[in-house]
């Protein structure tokens, strides 16, 4: 596919600015839509004064257009983390709902290729292990997590609706849990806390005993995988993410050693609907996309934890 100008919703946050990054460096003009709401300025900080590079500060929940061609229109806009989505349930379920709808619209008047970022989360805490695509799921409609799954579970339908019924060229790719640069340290999620809190010699609060698993896949590879996911034919859902798999009392144990911490682990209460196995299969995308993982664990544990190291150290000279 020749993605020459791409829209990249939520291209502020975490996966969105390193995949706006990413296109750039490819010579796509990249038009980024975010309200800010959980991304950040600091993470657009080498598109600065970049003529290739446009941000519009603005809500895709509410109807939007952009000026000019459009090759790919890429939906990620959404609170991703479960604290995020705890205090923004509201919000979460309109960038599912509305925003796609949106997006969409977008891709349809521009007749652009449309990529929809769903996530592990529509397989819900899974009774079928590893997770293939053809797999259901077993969420809870009512649950604490219900407005993040619900919400991608609603988009994936929309977006299937607007390929069949209106012929718009649509993909849809599942992220599992990915990790790097630019997460914010207090997100809520295992990596950048454990990393903060290893950091600076805290306890690392690990969930239940700890048994739950999740498979992490680095930012990079992630990234990776949805422009190739955006340059085939194929309609998706595809899932995007590492099958090596990891107990959080594993991932927790790892992160104390690379950060050389001398933090005690503390067991705390488990959330209620905390998916117990977390696991890719990974099958259709290594047969239809060419891709896999590339970036050890450990390596990208590494890297990241380095990251967090000095940007603490910035942080403390600034202040």
């Amino acid at each position: 596919m020749d993605i020459r100008r791409a829209v990249v919703t939520g291209g502020a946050g975490f996966v969105g600015s390193h995949l706006c990054d990413r296109l750039r460096e490819r010579g796509v003009g990249v038009v980024c839509l975010d309200n800010l709401l959980t991304g950040t300025l600091d993470n657009l900080a080498d598109r600065d004064g970049d003529p290739g590079f446009t941000l519009h500060r603005t809500d895709v929940c509410e109807p939007f257009d952009v000026d000019g061609p459009v090759d790919l229109v890429v939906h990620l806009a959404s609170p991703a983390s479960p604290h995020d989505y705890a205090r923004h349930p509201i919000e979460t379920l309109r960038a599912g709902a509305h925003g796609t709808l949106n997006a969409l619209e977008l891709a349809r008047r521009k007749g652009a290729r449309f990529l929809l970022t769903s996530t592990s989360e529509v397989y819900g805490d899974p009774q079928v292990h590893p997770q293939p695509e053809s797999y259901w799921g077993n969420v809870n409609p009512v649950g604490p997590r219900s407005q993040y799954d619900e919400a991608k579970r609603y988009a994936e339908a929309l977006t299937t609706a607007y390929r069949t019924t209106l012929g718009v060229d649509t993909v849809i790719v599942r992220l599992f849990n990915t990790y790097g640069p630019r997460m914010r340290p207090t997100d809520g999620r295992a990596v950048p806390t454990f990393i903060t809190q290893a950091l600076a010699g805290q306890a690392l609060t690990v969930a239940g005993d700890g048994a739950q698993t999740r498979s992490l896949c680095y930012v990079d590879d992630t990234v990776a995988g949805i422009l190739a996911a955006a340059a085939a034919d194929h309609p998706g859902p595809v899932n995007l993410g590492n099958p090596v798999e990891l107990s959080m009392l594993e991932l927790a144990h790892r992160i104390r050693e690379l950060c050389d911490s001398p933090s005690p682990v503390r067991f705390v209460e488990r959330p209620g609907d905390d998916p117990m196995l977390r696991r890719p299969d990974i099958t259709l995308a290594r047969t239809v996309l060419g891709w896999q993982p590339a970036v050890d664990v450990g390596k990208g544990l590494a890297v990241t934890i380095d990251w967090f190291a000095r940007r603490a150290v910035g942080a403390a000279v600034g202040g």
